[in-house]
């Protein structure tokens, strides 16, 4: 059964960090560039950040140098490392495949910056 866990969100104050985890079943992870999204009500979901099968990541102007993406194949994980947050990246964040289960979005993880 394909399913995508997202975990690791929650409140933190403005220039704190967070650590998102997205467990990732029922795929051949290894062959998927696997990528971050974000949402907040009333805007479409953007896409964040991105790894590709062999590990080049891209990411949003806004996020860059704050956010930093990774993988572990063994695990089927992939992981947001967000740093110096800001009120604008409160958002419900959410993984999956780039371009792929598009019908299997996961509850996603709610991050919340505000002091």
């Amino acid at each position: 059964q394909v399913q995508f866990v997202e975990s690791g969100g929650g409140k933190v104050q403005p220039g704190g960090s967070l650590r998102l985890s997205c467990a990732a079943f029922g795929i051949i992870f290894t062959i998927y560039d696997m990528a971050w999204f974000r949402q907040v009500p009333g805007k479409a979901r953007e896409l964040v950040a991105l790894i590709s099968r062999g590990g080049s990541t891209m990411y949003i102007d806004s996020v860059k140098g704050r956010f930093t993406i990774s993988r572990d194949n063994a695990e089927n994980t992939v992981y947001l490392q967000m740093n110096n947050l800001a009120p604008e990246d409160t958002a419900v964040y959410y993984c999956k495949p780039n371009g792929a289960y598009d019908n299997y979005w996961g509850q996603g993880t709610q991050v919340t910056v505000s002091s």
